[in-house]
């Protein structure tokens, strides 16, 4: 099944989210789930919705990332026509980019592609959704933008939709993180309950004409200069998804997400509905549970050597954890090693990492302890 729309996947300004883990990767490269990278979800979506052709603009440390998604084989994009692209994009000395500013210096790439539409999804989203129901759903309204949102019980932070009409048609959008204190306060007082998803539908010739216009004038923002400054003039219409969709954008959720999967309701509906997500195939033995092994409510990975205590943790491959070693509510990423009667409790450590004998790592519930890639504690 082929769609006729092309998908844009921006890793932009979204690398100081999480700290410590995107020191040596763009956000979208980090690990998520056991043996996946975030970019994963939001890609094999595209892949299982018939998109075929995928484009992502990378702006830094793109190493991990390219090395991870390579020819695209693995999402079955390594084809003679359209397939995967990747475009490293480098910011000015003073840091000023952006996702316009980029997409002009790769005008090539939208000009030789035959689809008619775009749908541009943001680096940080959780999700497993059908990209064809939603460009159905903006040609039947003749839209010429559709956002994705997703509705929340509580006010929420970051690009949030604050009016709509009733055919669904977007009244008033407003960034939080960009508008001035004494009008956010006033502004707080009102339900900010419908936060866009990060996952737009335009078509491709509106595209380019909103950033060339915007970069000329020296604008290079999709959300706050090519779309909410131009509610008025253009048909912007809301689409509402609820299901299983989340958004990145701190530690805190970044641990919370993860822990999510250890709910059985939420991970088969994230890897299974209404596809599958795929990442790089990496062969290894099973995990070995060794005789002093005692693992509980866990999501552990092929090729982990366990001999402790694992409770309610997410264990990636090539873990090994030593007699009397405790692992709680923690995140426990590739290659790392704990070692004889160390407690790891609400921590993330990175990619090869390792505690040694008898240390103690233990973070708070709601602010996990994060370290590095390749600490030696």
């Amino acid at each position: 099944m082929n769609i006729n729309a092309m998908g844009i996947i921006n890793l932009a300004d979204k690398n100081k989210i999480l700290k410590g883990l995107t020191v040596h990767r763009p956000l979208a490269a980090v690990p998520f789930g056991c043996r996946y990278r975030i970019i994963d979800f939001v890609l094999s979506s595209m892949v299982n919705s018939g998109i075929k052709n995928i484009g992502i603009f990378v702006e830094r440390k793109s190493r991990s990332l390219i090395d991870h998604l390579y020819s695209g084989k693995d999402w079955d994009l390594d084809r003679k026509r359209d397939g995967l692209f990747i475009f490293q994009c480098n910011s000015s000395e003073n840091g000023y980019g952006g996702f316009f500013k980029y997409l002009c210096e790769n005008l090539d790439y939208l000009y030789k592609s035959k689809q008619e539409y775009v749908v541009i999804a943001e680096g940080n989203i959780i999700c497993n959704l059908n990209f064809a129901e939603i460009l159905d759903h903006h040609t039947k309204l003749n839209a010429d933008i559709t956002v994705v949102y997703k509705k929340y019980n509580s006010n929420v932070s970051g690009v949030v939709i604050t009016e709509l009409s009733d055919n669904g048609k977007v009244i008033d959008m407003l960034d939080l993180e960009r508008i001035l204190e004494p009008k956010a306060g006033r502004l707080f007082s009102r339900n900010l309950d419908k936060k866009a998803a990060g996952i737009y539908v335009i078509s491709k010739s509106l595209l380019i004409d909103l950033a060339q216009i915007c970069v000329a004038k020296g604008y290079y923002d999709f959300v706050k200069d090519g779309l909410i400054k131009n509610l008025s003039k253009l048909n912007v219409y809301a689409y509402r998804y609820d299901g299983y969709l989340v958004n990145i954008d701190s530690i805190k959720n970044y641990y919370r997400y993860n822990m999510d999967l250890l709910n059985q309701d939420i991970w088969k509906s994230l890897f299974f509905e209404p596809g599958l997500i795929y990442t790089k195939i990496q062969d290894g033995p099973p995990t070995k549970y060794m005789k002093n092994s005692d693992v509980k409510d866990s999501l552990i990975a092929n090729a982990c050597i366990i001999d402790g205590v694992v409770e309610n943790s997410i264990l990636f491959r090539r873990v090994k954890v030593h007699k009397g070693a405790l692992i709680k509510n923690s995140i426990i990423m590739q290659k790392t090693e704990i070692e004889q009667n160390a407690i790891v409790e609400n921590v993330i450590l990175d990619k090869e990492v390792k505690v040694t004998k008898g240390k103690k790592l233990i973070g708070e519930k709601n602010y996990p302890l994060v370290v590095g890639k390749g600490t030696v504690i």
